[in-house]
């Protein structure tokens, strides 16, 4: 079972009108044969759309590949190897120790450094004392 393309049903459309030897002087004919006609535009039309479309996948697959390649080049895995005692992730930049708390209302992971006092720290996330004293 072989699929025809739109534009080949457009033209197996046509040879069956044109077989059919209809009145061409009839305006149901000339309607039938107008609609016909645009269909075949339509499908010319979207043929140069598929054509485009793939050139555009192509083109976005090479861009992904020589992205992928300068990422490596950037990105390389010894740098993103972290030895520091923070609570970041492995890729972190960190120059300085970090101490990080829990929020006692929302568990939120809160990051920072030896130049803030933890006493002043509020919660980015909800807005909670970091450090509450207790009563």
């Amino acid at each position: 079972m072989t699929i025809m393309t739109i534009s080949e049903k457009c033209a197996y459309l046509k040879g069956l009108a044109e077989g059919m030897n209809l009145d061409a002087s009839s305006p149901e004919v000339k309607l039938i044969n107008s609609i016909i006609d645009i269909l075949g535009d339509v499908a010319d039309a979207i043929d140069e759309i598929d054509e485009d479309l793939e050139t555009l996948n192509d083109y976005a697959e090479e861009l992904d590949e020589d992205l992928g390649a300068i990422e490596e080049l950037l990105y390389d895995d010894d740098d993103y190897d972290c030895d520091c005692d923070c609570c970041c992730d492995d890729d972190c930049d960190c120059d300085e120790d970090l101490f990080c708390e829990i929020c006692p209302k929302c568990g939120e992971q809160i990051c920072f450094d030896e130049t803030v006092n933890p006493d002043d720290l509020v919660c980015p996330n909800c807005g909670a004392a970091l450090c509450e004293e207790e009563a």
